[in-house]
C-alpha cells in the first residue's frame, strides 16, 4: 500500500533540488559569464555541505533503503530520496502513489530572474527551462515548469514558446509589474496568447514577487532567524504579506480583461496560501460594483469578477490552512492538493494534514475528488494533454 492509498493523486507542487554548477551547465556561452558566482549563494550558508550530504546519500544504499522506506516522512532537503536524481523521484512517486507531479526549481531563479538585465535573465530561463525538462523528461508524470521573465513582452513570448517546444507543462512568471508596466497591458496580450492557445498554464510561486520591506523588520530588536535557518527565507511578518503581491496580480489580470480576452487561459497560484482566496473574491466583486461608473472597462466583463477567478484560478493551501472550512466559504472547485516535496515547508505527513480538515467540515468524496484530482485536471485547460499520468495498471504498484 502506497502512502495515498487508492485515491487518484495530482500533486501541483513539488521542486528538484539543484547542486552547485546546476544551472550553469545548461546554460550558453555568453549566459554563464553574466552568472553570479558561487551559483546557489542564496540557498543560505549551510548549502554547500547539505549538497554534498544528498550527494553521498545517493551513493549509500542502505541510507537510500531506508529513506524508501518512509518517502514523506524522512529526509527533506537535498538528502531527500528524488530530490537531485530524477531515477529516485519516479520511483518516489511509484512509492508513494502519485500520478502526476508539478515540478519546479528551487534556488535557480535567484540567480537570473531578478537581475534586470535582459540578456541574463532571459538566457537563464532558456537555461533553466532546459535543466527541468531534463530532469522530468523520463517519466511523463513528472511536469517541469518554465520560467519566463517578463521585462520584454517579445522576449517573454519567445522564450514562453521555446518552452514549451521544449516540454515545460506549466510557465512560472514573477508576480510584479512586466516590463514597467501592468501585466494586464495589452501589448502583454500575445503572450497570455501563447500560454492560451498552448493550453499551458502560468503559474506564480512564492519567490517569484518581493517580500516585505525590509524596514518593516527594523523594530529595534536583533533580527530573529528565519524559519529554515537560511540566507533568503521568511519571517513571521514576511508571511503575513506574501500573498499580496500575487493578489495584486491575478486582481489585475481579472479586472484587466486579460481573462475575458483568453477564457482558455488557466493560472495556479502555488505556495502561497489561500486563507486569503474567499475574501479576495469578495474585493473583486466589489471593486467592480463600486468603481464600474467611473471605470467603463469594468463594464466590458461579461461575468462577475469573482466568476473568472472560479473558471480559471486555482490555488494551493498551506497545510495549516483550514481547506475544508475556505471550501465551504467559497467553492471545492478552486484548491489543488500539494506536497512542496521535497521542502520541509510541506511536512512529513500533508495528506494527514488536509483529511482532518475535510473531516472536520464533513466535505463530501465529490469534493475531496475535486481537490485531490479533478481541479488539477482543469489547471491544463479544456483538452489539454500535455500530460499523460500514469495509472495504477501502467505503474505496476499495489495501491
Amino acid at each position: 500500500m502506497t502512502y495515498f492509498g487508492t485515491r487518484t493523486v495530482f500533486d501541483a507542487d513539488s521542486h528538484l533540488m539543484e547542486s552547485h554548477g546546476w544551472l550553469e551547465q545548461y546554460a550558453d556561452e555568453k549566459t554563464r559569464a553574466l552568472l553570479e558566482a558561487p551559483g546557489l549563494a542564496k540557498a543560505g550558508r549551510g548549502a554547500a555541505a547539505a549538497i554534498e550530504a544528498g550527494q553521498r546519500r545517493i551513493e549509500d544504499s542502505a541510507a537510500t533503503a531506508r529513506l524508501e522506506a518512509d518517502v514523506m516522512g524522512s529526509e527533506k532537503g537535498w538528502s531527500a530520496f528524488g530530490a537531485m536524481s530524477s531515477q529516485e523521484r519516479s520511483a518516489a512517486l511509484d512509492l508513494l502513489g502519485i500520478d502526476a507531479q508539478i515540478v519546479f526549481s528551487t534556488f535557480a531563479a535567484t540567480q537570473f530572474l531578478f537581475s534586470g538585465d535582459v540578456d541574463l535573465a532571459y538566457g537563464g530561463a532558456a537555461a533553466h527551462n532546459r535543466g527541468t525538462v531534463e530532469f522530468c523528461a523520463d517519466d511523463p508524470r513528472l511536469l517541469a515548469v518554465g520560467i519566463v521573465p517578463l521585462l520584454d513582452v517579445d522576449a517573454a513570448r519567445a522564450t514562453a514558446a521555446e518552452a514549451i517546444e521544449r516540454g515545460c507543462a506549466a510557465i512560472w512568471v514573477p508576480h510584479g509589474t512586466a516590463g514597467g508596466h501592468s501585466p494586464a497591458h495589452v501589448d502583454m496580450d500575445p503572450f497570455w496568447a501563447t500560454l492560451s492557445e498552448a493550453g499551458v498554464p502560468v503559474v506564480l510561486h512564492v519567490g517569484g514577487g518581493k517580500l516585505l520591506s525590509s524596514r518593516f523588520h527594523d523594530n529595534g530588536r536583533p533580527l530573529p532567524p528565519d524559519m529554515l535557518g537560511g540566507g533568503e527565507n521568511v519571517r513571521a511578518k514576511d508571511f503575513i504579506a506574501m500573498h499580496q503581491a500575487a493578489e495584486t496580480f491575478v486582481g489585475c489580470l481579472v479586472l484587466d480583461g486579460v481573462f475575458e480576452r483568453h477564457p482558455d487561459l488557466r493560472c495556479g497560484v502555488i505556495e502561497l496560501g489561500a486563507s486569503w482566496v474567499p475574501g479576495m473574491l469578495h474585493r473583486l466583486d466589489a471593486a467592480r460594483a463600486q468603481f464600474r461608473r467611473n471605470e467603463p472597462q469594468l463594464g466590458e466583463l461579461s461575468l462577475a469578477p469573482s466568476d473568472y477567478v472560479r473558471r480559471q484560478i486555482r490555488f494551493t493551501p498551506w497545510t495549516f490552512d483550514d481547506v475544508g472550512a475556505l471550501i465551504e466559504a467559497s467553492d471545492p472547485s478552486l484548491y489543488l492538493f500539494s506536497t512542496d516535496y521535497p521542502h520541509p515547508e510541506g511536512t512529513r505527513d500533508p495528506l494527514g494534514k488536509f483529511e482532518a480538515s475535510l473531516d472536520a467540515h464533513g466535505i463530501d468524496e465529490d469534493s475531496r475528488r475535486a481537490f485531490y484530482t479533478e481541479n488539477f485536471e482543469s489547471l491544463f485547460g479544456p483538452g489539454n494533454r500535455r500530460w499523460i499520468p500514469r495509472t495504477v495498471e501502467t505503474t505496476g504498484v499495489s495501491r
